[in-house]
C-alpha cells in the first residue's frame, strides 16, 4: 500500500521552456566510513544520496530541441517530476557504477577466495543489471533525458569505482558492503519520496530494488564472517 500524500497542483499539459524545475528533496543521511583490512589501500567515499546530485536533475522538456515540444510529464506535475526525476537520474548513475565496481573487483581478485568471489561478482551483476535500462526508460517516459558519460556518473552516482587495484578480499567485501548498505537505504528513502510526489510506480520500482540490494548485501557480509577471508 501507498502512504497518503498531501495535495498538488494540477498537472501541466506541456513544458514551458521557462520553467525551473523546483528544489528536490533529500533522500538519506550520510553514510559511515568503510572498513578497510589492514595493509589495504584507502578506498574512495562516495557522497551520500542527499550529497549527491540535488538541484542537478535533467529534464528534456527544458531542453531546446526539434522534438521536445513533444515530451511533458505525464501525470505529474513540475514539482513532482523534479522530485521524482532526481531520484531516477542519482540511481541510474549509481546502478551503472555498481556495475563497474562489481567488474574490477571481479578481475582484480586473488587468494584463496578468488573463484568464490569470481563468479558472485558476476552472479550480482545479473541482479542489478536489469535496473539500469528500467531507470533510464522510466525517466524518459516522465519527460526526462538520462545522463550517462563518465563524467556523469562521477557527478550523480553515490557510488565511486575504485581507480587502484583491490586484491584483497576483505577490503573489496568490506568496501562492496558499505556502498550496498548506503544503495538500499537510498532505494528505501527514495521509494518515499516519489510516493509522496504521487509516482506509485517509480516507488514499487525502487521497492523491488532494494529488497534486491538488500539481499545482495545479506551474502556479501555473510563472507565477512570467516575468520580467514583476506
Amino acid at each position: 500500500m501507498t502512504r497518503k500524500s498531501p495535495k498538488t497542483a494540477d498537472n501541466p499539459k506541456t513544458a514551458d521552456n521557462n520553467v525551473t524545475p523546483a528544489p528536490v528533496k533529500a533522500a538519506a543521511k550520510a553514510p559511515g566510513k568503510a572498513r578497510v583490512s589492514a595493509g589495504a589501500a584507502p578506498l574512495p567515499q562516495a557522497p551520500a544520496p542527499a550529497q549527491a546530485s540535488v538541484g542537478k536533475q535533467t529534464d528534456a522538456a527544458h531542453e531546446k530541441g526539434e522534438f521536445n515540444q513533444l515530451v511533458n510529464h505525464h501525470y505529474l506535475s513540475e514539482e513532482q517530476f523534479g522530485v521524482v526525476s532526481e531520484t531516477l537520474q542519482r540511481n541510474l548513475a549509481t546502478s551503472i557504477s555498481l556495475y563497474l565496481k562489481f567488474k574490477k573487483y571481479h578481475w582484480d581478485i586473488r587468494g584463496r577466495f578468488f573463484r568464490d568471489l569470481h563468479l558472485a561478482y558476476d552472479e550480482f551483476i545479473e541482479e542489478v543489471f536489469p535496473s539500469i535500462d528500467e531507470q533510464a526508460e522510466r525517466l524518459v517516459a516522465l519527460g526526462g533525458s538520462p545522463k550517462n558519460a563518465p563524467e556523469d556518473l562521477s557527478r550523480y552516482s553515490v557510488v565511486k569505482v575504485p581507480i587502484e587495484t583491490v586484491r584483497d578480499a576483505r577490503a573489496q567485501v568490506s568496501d562492496l558492503v558499505n556502498d550496498l548498505s548506503r544503495v538500499g537505504k537510498g532505494y528505501r528513502d527514495d521509494s518515499g519520496a516519489v510516493d509522496d510526489a504521487e509516482d506509485h510506480a517509480t516507488a514499487d520500482m525502487y521497492n523491488g530494488y532494494a529488497a534486491t540490494i538488500d539481499k545482495i548485501r545479506w551474502m556479501l557480509q555473510a563472507m565477512m564472517d570467516d575468520e580467514q577471508l583476506n
